[in-house]
């Protein structure tokens, strides 16, 4: 009787781009979800695991930032559409090139919305074996004003979640930062 291989584990990994200013970045925390994840779950079994990366664009309320002027014709919209979709994709392409640097296979894809709703909803809809989100390490008082996704996702999802903390090294001087 021959032994049929199981099935590779599939790894849900949330990243976000950076917060900071400039070209768009993986956030620290999502870096450092990536990096936890390969090193200390993938490890040298890369035939036992596949990552699905999900990345949830947030409306942008305040899309006018980058106008010169208040006034918007449609196609100044579009333009800011098609500039959001592109850093989506430009994000998404970092950690695809990274898993297939270490020969991890991997599939990814954007959603938009709330980042607790869509992330939620993402794992109901692909029933990963387990969520591995980064976190900011906001304190209580930031916390309140600011919510955490990671704890949101641990107690809505229904499989297990790996909550990532970001290096102490690597915290910017304001939290929020990422």
């Amino acid at each position: 009787m021959e032994l049929q291989s199981p099935e590779a584990t599939r790894i849900m990994v949330a990243v976000n781009e950076s917060s900071m200013k400039g070209y768009p970045h993986p956030s620290i925390s999502s870096r450092t979800a990536f990096e936890w994840t390969v090193s200390k779950l993938v490890r040298s079994n890369v035939a036992e695991f596949r990552l699905l990366f999900l990345h949830v664009q947030v409306p942008d309320e305040d899309a006018f930032e980058d106008m010169d002027s208040i006034y918007a014709s449609p196609e100044d919209f579009r333009h800011m559409k098609e500039r959001e979709r592109i850093r989506g994709l430009h994000l998404l392409e970092y950690f695809v090139g990274r898993s297939h640097q270490y020969g991890i296979p991997c599939e990814a894809w954007i959603k938009k919305g709330d980042p607790k709703e869509i992330i939620c909803s993402e794992v109901k809809r692909v029933q990963p074996d387990l969520l591995v989100v980064g976190s900011r390490g906001l304190g209580p008082f930031q916390r309140v004003f600011v919510g955490t996704v990671s704890e949101f996702c641990a107690k809505h999802v229904e499989c297990p979640v790996i909550t990532i903390k970001r290096k102490p090294d690597e915290t910017p001087a304001d939290p929020v930062d990422d």
